[in-house]
């Protein structure tokens, strides 16, 4: 699997939102400035291209359905990121997001919690 651009990642959301849509539906979806048609026509083949999309005609349009589930892609991105700034370490990651966003020692807990919750 391939790391998305900014603007590839904005549709691909869009499309694990909706499931399936035609490019007409996402243009309204995804943050200002609103790309061109043609912009987001082009950034959609790449996604078909990189694997990311799959699409059904029906009549003469073409419906677009992700092929990568936003879990696996999630996964896949946040292995990157603790690859890249954390030393592989998500122990350094974790410490980082606690010690940032200034996390209680009821809200560790409660992290704590849910991973043994999940674990069993």
């Amino acid at each position: 699997m391939i790391k998305l651009a900014k603007r590839e990642e904005q549709i691909m959301q869009v499309f694990w939102d909706l499931n399936k849509a035609f490019i007409r539906d996402i243009i309204p979806l995804l943050p200002d400035p609103k790309p061109h048609y043609n912009s987001v026509a082009t950034i959609v083949k790449i996604l078909e291209e990189k694997g990311f999309l799959n699409r059904e005609t029906i009549g003469n349009m073409h419906c677009f359905f992700p092929v990568i589930q936003r879990e696996e892609y999630q996964q896949f991105a946040l292995k990157d990121i603790v690859s890249q700034y954390f030393d592989n370490s998500y122990p350094r990651m974790l410490a980082f997001f606690a010690k940032e966003q200034k996390l209680t020692e009821n809200e560790l807990d409660e992290i704590v919690n849910m991973i043994k919750k999940d674990s069993k």
